[in-house]
């Protein structure tokens, strides 16, 4: 799914232009049993009830792809035969109306899923989308369609106490405390099947959604999937820099880390001012290239290219952003003794020297800060 595509499913998320007739769902405690369904028809909800239920549903196609919204695919063969992609299908033709597969799909969360001791909510909701026709001009027209998109959307939220709060009492005209509730949380992860691709449904994809992307659930996503889990976008940085390191190790210098962080930053707004509706991908012949305009030996470089495909795989394409962290340029000795973080277009400022034979950064000091204190250097 390309970000256009994701977009258009979000607008459906408002009391208006959904065609959601239920929302479902069951109440989990810390000891994985259920202590409450939800079955309730949206339309007999009070407006400001349903625009909450719907509100954290959308939040399930929400964030960054490749980093909150990861692609799930299944092979051929979990989709000709397989109990995962069986009970999904079931939840998407049963509209989620037969009591057992959403059991079974309940039964199924709660067992893989790992909350750390937390009441948690299970939501579905399945939605009909009657998708306009798009002419190549990119004219949308509402009153034409061919294509009926029928979809599940799920999200799982955790519940837990809320604070104790003054509040206001109007029959008696004053303030008092009232007691903690039990608060529904945003999602903490959640996912659309089947996935949305060039208007219409695929079956061989889902997309899932996490809140955080350095804790992606894999063990749902193998419970529930029973796919290979994905690294996390945490754990793509992790495995690039040591491969990095490992790889290249003399030339993996400052200047290089500068030329590689420099590169990802102009790809990135590159992407961003094109508008391009794919997300932006760079493979192992991308960063092999700027090490050789770096000048690290082909020997090094090659070294580089064997261990990204063990890691990542021959043919991948990876989001550079959870390669390299384009939002900021922060080198710190290895000690711990210092930090320092500079601007993403200021990165190219600080250099390096030696002195009495210990290696030093330096950096320009005009107007300089101590805690916050005008200081002179």
């Amino acid at each position: 799914m390309n970000k256009k595509e994701i977009s258009e499913l979000r607008r459906r998320f408002s009391p208006d232009k959904n065609s959601i007739g239920h929302i479902y769902g069951c109440y989990v405690n810390t000891k994985k049993e259920i202590i409450a369904y939800l079955d309730e028809s949206l339309a007999a909800m009070p407006p400001e009830e349903a625009e909450k239920y719907l509100g954290l549903l959308k939040k399930a196609l929400s964030g960054t792809q490749g980093k909150n919204l990861i692609d799930i695919v299944f092979s051929t063969q979990q989709v000709a035969d397989s109990p995962e992609h069986k009970l999904l299908m079931s939840l998407r033709e049963s509209e989620l109306k037969d009591p057992a597969v959403r059991q079974a799909f309940y039964d199924k969360v709660i067992e893989s899923l790992d909350m750390d001791d937390s009441n948690y909510l299970v939501l579905l909701a399945h939605d009909a989308y009657d998708v306009p026709f798009k002419a190549k001009d990119g004219l949308t027209f509402d009153q034409i369609s061919d294509t009926m998109f029928h979809y599940v959307v799920c999200c799982v939220c955790p519940v837990k106490e809320g604070k104790a709060a003054l509040g206001f009492y109007s029959a008696q005209n004053e303030f008092h405390s009232y007691g903690t509730n039990q608060v529904v949380g945003q999602p903490e992860l959640g996912f659309l099947f089947p996935a949305f691709d060039d208007r219409a449904a695929n079956l061989y994809n889902a997309l899932f959604y996490t809140r955080k992307p350095d804790q992606i659930h894999q063990e749902f996503i193998d419970g529930v999937f029973h796919v290979e889990p994905p690294m996390s976008a945490a754990e793509q940085r992790e495995t690039f820099e040591t491969i990095l390191s490992e790889s290249l190790g003399d030339a993996c210098t400052l200047q290089l880390a500068r030329n590689l962080y420099e590169w990802v930053r102009d790809k990135v707004e590159e992407h961003k001012e094109s508008r391009e509706e794919e997300p932006l991908a760079v493979t192992a012949a991308d960063l092999t290239a700027v090490l050789l305009d770096s000048q690290v030996p082909e020997a090094q470089v090659q070294a580089f290219a064997a261990r990204f495909a063990e890691s990542f795989g021959a043919s991948a394409a990876m989001n550079p952003a959870n390669l390299i962290n384009t939002g900021r340029f922060e080198l710190e000795a290895g000690d711990g003794a210092a930090k320092v973080t500079l601007a993403p277009e200021q990165g190219g400022r600080i250099e390096t020297t030696e002195i009495d034979g210990r290696k030093y950064l330096l950096i320009p000091a005009e107007g300089l800060y101590a805690n916050g204190l005008p200081v002179q250097a």
